[in-house]
């Protein structure tokens, strides 16, 4: 049980990195100096970007649950 959470929460959270690397920049913050400033036409969407942001967020409820139950399984080990 606790290798697949363990495995999950891998899963998980390198897509959270890779669903927040694609999130569009709001301006004048780190985005802005690394090139997120610069907007395109190709992008901006608002339905990719509220797809893109309910995706975000159950990605990111589901690392949270595997957090919380590899600390119930490794506090119960203990």
């Amino acid at each position: 049980m606790i290798l697949a959470t363990s495995i999950v929460l891998i899963i998980t959270s390198l897509l959270m990195v890779l669903l927040v690397l694609l999130h569009k920049g709001k301006g004048g913050g780190l985005s802005d100096m690394f090139g997120g400033g610069i907007s395109s036409s190709l992008g901006g969407s608002s339905v990719v970007e509220r797809n893109l942001d309910r995706l975000t967020i159950g990605t990111g409820s589901i690392w949270f649950v595997a957090i919380v139950v590899l600390g119930i399984l490794f506090k119960s080990q203990a």
